[in-house]
């Protein structure tokens, strides 16, 4: 007997989620950014299971977009921009795959990709603003009219049009919906009712997680509900919404996860020597992500010492005095 009981139908592994739920060429959102609370176990896990053809859509990300393009896993990604702080500005792999035209691309603002998003979650087919007007963002469109005939594909980049509640020269810019098949989110706490707590900012996980058809909520810990009933206002999403509940600690090494852990200079510094080698980042992969049958080999493999280093001063949230060089 399961001891969540009102949760055990979601409760399940990483390989189950990812078996269950994700398939080639399904459409992905995935939460965090740049070196902040990315979904890293369930990444790592979609990589092992050679997940193909996927359509990613980000707000802002870093590490869990570079290891899926690396990885051969995507197709096609919109996005707003991707980067790994001072560890990469840019995405090494993402660049790559760009520069190399090995993935269609299409980019927008860092708000209009919220926007989008909102708009899915809101269950409008599009949103109108004035992000966007006179910038190049509204004059390239990276998506081909073939790519456009594609399912979860907007037919348009956006479209401008007159604003019909004033008679003066006055235009706004439609940008269309996103409603993922699946969005990947990584939360501190979920309540053993199922409710959700993100603590810290949220970036567009809130906004991702409701406009898409399935929620996988991976967490540091399950926590009992007279815990997730102390300030209410301090909760992020209802049970309702998650499709699939993974236990994982430090599920999103090698980021960041307030109040938990801080990010790791060691890994990424490790990363950002070899990502932008093909050779080097085969051999990543083989070690880090398909050497490793589970998420807690691959935290054997990153060591008592160096996890006990990154971890957060909890009244902080980040770990003090950690070299970050």
């Amino acid at each position: 007997m399961s001891i969540y009981p009102e949760i055990s139908d979601k409760l399940m592994t990483l390989k189950d989620a990812v078996s269950r739920f994700i398939k080639d060429g399904s459409q992905i959102a995935i939460g965090g950014f740049t070196v902040t609370r990315n979904p890293m176990a369930i990444i790592y896990e979609i990589v092992r299971q050679k997940i193909k053809n996927i359509h990613l859509v980000c707000h802002s990300n870093g590490q869990g977009l570079d290891i899926l393009i690396g990885a051969s896993c995507v197709k096609r990604l919109e996005i707003a921009y991707g980067g790994n702080g001072r560890y990469a500005p840019t995405c090494i792999r993402f660049k790559k795959a760009i520069e190399g035209g090995v993935i269609e691309f299409e980019d927008y603002s860092n708000y209009q990709m919220s926007l989008r998003f909102l708009a899915g979650a809101l269950g409008s087919p599009f949103i109108s603003t004035k992000s966007g007007l006179g910038t190049d963002i509204l004059q390239y469109e990276g998506f081909s009219e073939e790519v456009r005939k594609e399912r979860k594909v907007a037919r348009k980049k956006y479209v401008t049009i007159q604003n019909p509640f004033n008679d003066d020269d006055d235009k706004v810019v439609l940008l269309p919906a996103l409603n993922p098949d699946v969005a990947l989110i990584h939360a501190q706490y979920v309540g053993d009712d199922g409710t959700v707590r993100i603590k810290g900012l949220t970036f567009a996980d809130l906004e991702q997680a409701k406009s898409a058809d399935t929620v996988i909520v991976t967490c540091e810990e399950i926590v009992p509900r007279s815990f997730i009933r102390l300030d209410p206002d301090q909760n992020s999403l209802p049970s309702f919404l998650v499709d699939a509940i993974v236990k994982v600690p430090l599920g999103a090494h090698p980021t960041a996860c307030f109040s938990f852990y801080d990010y790791d200079p060691i890994h990424l510094n490790l990363y950002k020597k070899v990502a932008g080698n093909d050779a080097l980042f085969r051999a990543y992969l083989d070690e880090w992500v398909y050497g490793v049958d589970s998420h807690e080999r691959y935290l054997e493999k990153i060591g008592t010492t160096q996890l006990q280093k990154i971890k957060a001063n909890p009244v902080l949230g980040y770990a003090a005095g950690l070299d970050r060089k």
